[in-house]
């Protein structure tokens, strides 16, 4: 094992919150990062519906559960399988598939839902660029999925990378929400680039009739495409360092 890995596993061994979260019986550290949004916005209350987006391994649902009470409903869906969770509802499958969403909707039976929560993320490749369009991408579908099924005044809270692109989808998603702030939980890594976006009173009178992932490719069109003659071939003494990372 190499030194740098060594070093990764001692920090890992370390990390106060991840010792928390095994004695407070959380499944995930970021389990964490959960409550300090819901300490500091109060998102979600007792008796609400809550959908957990990208749920695995469950750590936010366990903490939607403890806020919403026996009254509220919580439901969790990921690609892979979750291990049950009283109190919740898991469903395995993508979100962007009619059959998983016809099955939310079943589990939901006519009710709307008051917040959705979603600390998902892409499987890194390494490669900078592809890995932040991914996961921009994966937002906007966040959006797309929960926007229609979310309670006028409900909110919403996911997981951003700060990089190119990050205010092209802020700027997308404000006409559909009052507030929306970004907010790094304490229980963030020192190291990480994530934050997280915070959108609050969801307002869907006001909204714009294009999907926020239609507008985001606008945008981030017109950005890309610049023309021959005005880059700027100068060479830069700009470079990447890339950080390792690990599961949260």
């Amino acid at each position: 094992m190499s030194v740098m890995a060594d070093h990764w596993v001692e920090n890992h061994r370390r990390d106060g919150w991840r010792r928390q979260a095994k004695a407070g019986g959380y499944r995930a550290r970021s389990a964490f990062k959960l409550k300090q949004i819901q300490a500091r916005f109060e998102l979600m209350r007792e008796g609400d519906v809550v959908l957990d987006v990208g749920c695995h391994p469950g750590g936010w649902t366990q903490v939607a559960v403890e806020t919403v009470g026996e009254h509220g409903v919580v439901v969790g869906i990921d690609l892979q399988a979750t291990q049950p969770l009283e109190g919740a509802t898991l469903l395995t499958g993508d979100v962007t598939d009619p059959y998983t969403q016809q099955r939310l909707l079943d589990v939901l039976a006519g009710r709307e839902v008051n917040a959705i929560v979603s600390d998902i993320s892409p499987d890194i490749t390494g490669n900078w660029d592809i890995d932040q369009s991914v996961a921009l991408d994966l937002v906007a579908m966040v959006f797309d999925f929960g926007l229609p099924r979310l309670a006028p005044g409900g909110a919403l809270v996911t997981k951003l990378f700060q990089g190119i692109g990050v205010e092209e989808l802020i700027g997308c998603v404000r006409p559909h929400f009052s507030k929306v702030r970004r907010f790094s939980p304490d229980a963030s890594r020192n190291s990480s680039s994530e934050v997280y976006l915070v959108c609050r009173n969801h307002t869907p009178w006001s909204a714009p009739s294009a999907t926020v992932g239609t507008r985001f490719e606008a945008l981030m069109s017109q950005r890309l495409d610049v023309p021959d003659d005005e880059v700027d071939a100068t060479p830069s003494g700009f470079r990447v360092v890339r950080r390792g990372s690990g599961q949260d």
